[in-house]
């Protein structure tokens, strides 16, 4: 099954701050809340042309929730975050590609600088 057609199934989370999503291929994919607010796909967090973060790790509390999840047609979620930002739609094909689980990333990437800002 390649990317383009894989589907979350199922959504739970596997403990406080990460969400679980199971897909359609049966990958269990981990997904820090934190890290998907860092990585958001809209021109405001991340360049369309190149693709680079424009968001900092600052800019991004702490403690960031996820108050909600949309459906978006058969091909992307809509996050909605504490912070008030909910323009990114997360295709499902980059939100597969996104997983942080130990098969996916054995090498974890360095945790950029933590935030000093709580909430």
């Amino acid at each position: 099954m390649d990317t383009e057609t894989i589907q979350p199934q199922d959504m739970k989370w596997l403990e406080k701050g990460v969400l679980g999503i199971m897909w359609s291929d049966g990958h269990q994919g981990v997904y820090p809340i934190r890290y998907l607010r860092l990585h958001c796909p809209c021109a405001a967090c991340t360049d369309e042309w190149t693709g680079e973060l424009k968001l900092k790790s600052d800019d991004v509390p702490m403690f960031i929730m996820l108050k909600d999840i949309q459906l978006v047609g058969h091909y992307a979620l809509r996050l909605i975050w504490s912070d008030g930002h909910d323009t990114g739609l997360y295709a499902f094909s980059k939100l597969r590609q996104m997983c942080q689980c130990d098969v996916c990333r054995p090498e974890k990437d360095p945790d950029p600088k933590p935030s000093r800002r709580l909430l």
